[in-house]
């Protein structure tokens, strides 16, 4: 069998939900399935200090499409980088949400169709079910503030969101997706009419601390995504560092650590 053949063939038996499990595992996250109004959502989590606050990570849009013009039929992520993010921290509470439809069964998700995962990925209602996700995560450290944090598509929902509530501490992005329409417009792909842009919330987090983290070898969301979104955002909460050839779906995890102890603040803080 040829080299090529095996990589393939090695891909189509890669059983995602396993090594998403393996994954988290080695962190004490368990897995969960948490029932929303519109989806039931796959999480993994350890909340082990009830008195202190939430790393909450949002995966990004995983498998949503096979090419260019290909959708997938199941967008759940081969190496799932927003989970590989939240075994890298050491926090008390770590929580990682997946985006509706990855990883939970479509007999519990009869709505989970292809829009959902292409064109609807941000529509209001992935929104309000992953707002009701973080909502009953947070019920289990009651009255602690959550430090969200977004790879890719995710970090354009985890900007939705923060823009919803009033116990987000923080928000950071990984390779985050700020404005849709600004990078469908540069790769040449169709727009996104239902969905959210979350560039045009950015007035609504500009008062909550955030990092942007970028990379200068990322071709699918260059650094100038994170430079429009400050822009927007007004610049005193919101910063953006922009770290050296790593590429979009790159080692960010063996990263993250050090990254994350890059605090966000707004200036004129101490």
């Amino acid at each position: 069998m040829a080299g090529a053949e095996l990589l393939l063939t090695a891909c189509a038996q890669l059983d995602r939900n396993a090594h998403a499990d393996a994954l988290a595992a080695t962190a004490g996250l368990k897995r969960e399935q948490i029932v929303t109004a519109s989806f039931v959502i796959t999480a993994w989590s350890r909340i082990g200090r009830p008195d202190q606050p939430i790393d909450l990570y949002i995966e990004g849009d995983g498998l949503a499409w096979l090419s260019r013009s290909e959708p997938s039929l199941d967008p759940t992520p081969r190496e799932a980088m927003g989970l590989a993010l939240a075994v890298a921290d050491p926090a008390l509470n770590v929580a990682y949400v997946a985006r509706p439809c990855q990883f939970t069964p479509i007999a519990l998700n009869p709505r989970c169709n292809i829009p959902y995962w292409t064109g609807r990925r941000f529509a209001p209602d992935v929104v309000a079910s992953t707002n009701e996700a973080v909502d009953q995560i947070a019920a289990r450290a009651p009255g602690q503030r959550i430090n969200l944090i977004g790879y890719s598509g995710g970090a354009a929902i985890a900007v939705l969101v923060a823009a919803r509530r009033r116990d987000i501490a923080s928000i950071r992005t990984v390779a985050g997706n700020l404005d849709d329409e600004y990078i469908n417009r540069i790769h040449h792909v169709s727009a996104m009419p239902e969905s959210l842009n979350p560039i045009d919330f950015a007035p609504r987090v500009s008062a909550i601390p955030q990092i942007h983290f970028d990379s200068d070898a990322d071709i699918v969301v260059t650094p100038e995504v994170a430079r429009r979104f400050i822009s927007a955002a007004g610049g005193r909460c919101a910063a953006m560092r922009t770290v050296h050839a790593v590429t979009h779906d790159g080692d960010w995890s063996r990263l993250w650590p050090g990254l994350l102890g890059m605090e966000p603040k707004c200036r004129g803080e101490p």
